[in-house]
Parts: C-alpha cells; sequence; structure tokens
C-alpha cells in the first residue's frame, strides 16, 4: 500500500518528535547524575552552608519562562498565518534568550564578588557544582539558540505557514524542556543547600 503525502508527513513530525523526545531524555539523565553527585557531596566537611543564591538567578528564572511564552505565542501564530506576529513572537524569544544568558553571567560575576571562585585554589565543592550545572545548561541552551536561529531564517524563507509548522514546534518542545530543566535546577540548588 502506497503512503499518501500527508501520512508521510505525519509519519515524519512523528519521527522528529520522537528523536528529540530521546534527546531531552538523555539530557535529562545527565542532570539528574549531576543533581545526584550534588546531594552526595552536600555532606563533605568544605560544603558551603550559607551560600546565597545570586540575584540575577531569580531574574533568569522570569526571562527563561518568558521565553516559553513568546514561542507558544509564535507557535499558534503560525498556526493562523499570522507571519508578523510569529516574526515578533520569534525575535521576542532570542532577544529574552540572550538577555537570559546575560543574568547567568551576572549570577557568575555576584559569585565572584562574594569571594567564592569556581575553579582554582580559591575555590570550594559547592561553586563549583553551581558552576558546572550551570554551565551545562547554558550548553544546551547555546544549542537552542542556534536552533531559534535557523527556525528564524526558515521563517524568514516563508517555510512556514498554518500547514507547515514542523519546525517551530520542535523549536517550542526544547525551549519548553529547557525553561523546565532551568527551574528544577534553581529550585533545587535553592532549596537544597
Amino acid at each position: 500500500m502506497t503512503m499518501t503525502a500527508e501520512e508521510h508527513k505525519a509519519r515524519s513530525a512523528r519521527s522528529y518528535k520522537l528523536l528529540l523526545l530521546f534527546a531531552m531524555l538523555s539530557m535529562t539523565m545527565m542532570f539528574a547524575g549531576l543533581t545526584s553527585a550534588f546531594v552526595v557531596s552536600k555532606s563533605r566537611g568544605d560544603w558551603l552552608q550559607n551560600f546565597e543564591m545570586p540575584k540575577a538567578f531569580f531574574v533568569s528564572v522570569v526571562v527563561i519562562l518568558l521565553c516559553s511564552v513568546t514561542f507558544h505565542l509564535a507557535k499558534l501564530s503560525i498556526k493562523k498565518d499570522n507571519r508578523k506576529a510569529t516574526t515578533n513572537y520569534l525575535l521576542a524569544t532570542l532577544v529574552l534568550g540572550f538577555l537570559f544568558v546575560f543574568f547567568q553571567f551576572q549570577g557568575f560575576s555576584e559569585i565572584v564578588k562574594q569571594g567564592y571562585f569556581f575553579t582554582g585554589p580559591e575555590s570550594n565543592i559547592t561553586t563549583t557544582f553551581l558552576y558546572v550545572v550551570t554551565v551545562v545548561h547554558l550548553a544546551h541552551l547555546f544549542g537552542g539558540i542556534i536552533s531559534l536561529l535557523i527556525i528564524i531564517y526558515n521563517h524568514f524563507k516563508q517555510k512556514y505557514n498554518s500547514s507547515q509548522t514542523l519546525g517551530i514546534e520542535l523549536g517550542a518542545m526544547y525551549w519548553h524542556f529547557l525553561d523546565f530543566l532551568w527551574v528544577y535546577l534553581f529550585l533545587f540548588l535553592y532549596f537544597f543547600k
């Protein structure tokens, strides 16, 4: 039996979504390992008990949640063939993504100003873990920014419309995952001191 073009498109979309889900699952396992190591290391004598999360990390939580909102609105807009709104929401997501990165580095700066370092003889296990977890998340976020730039490029090339939304849907799935991941990491690091 021959597959119709619509059936082929639906099967391809399911395949891409499944691949993305497997990638997100592997990232989840990596962060589960990092947070487990964090829990085990907390029993060390050199663990900082009075460490305060930098204020910039609180702001970054709000910024990354806004990224999810704007990406979701971009997805809804393209499904209505509203190209202008889609463009605005995609660009807003990009700006917010870079703003998130800015606040992450601002947070690192706040930690150093408190006298804590991430590496070297003046570092400690608490801030080193915080640094590793945050930098690994940032690496995944850079992957998200690259995919967002490709989505924006394809959008300007008019590859998306109400019947072709797969790229934006996959991008939104990944950004929602990154947002959830940062909120989880932030709450974990904030409450599990």
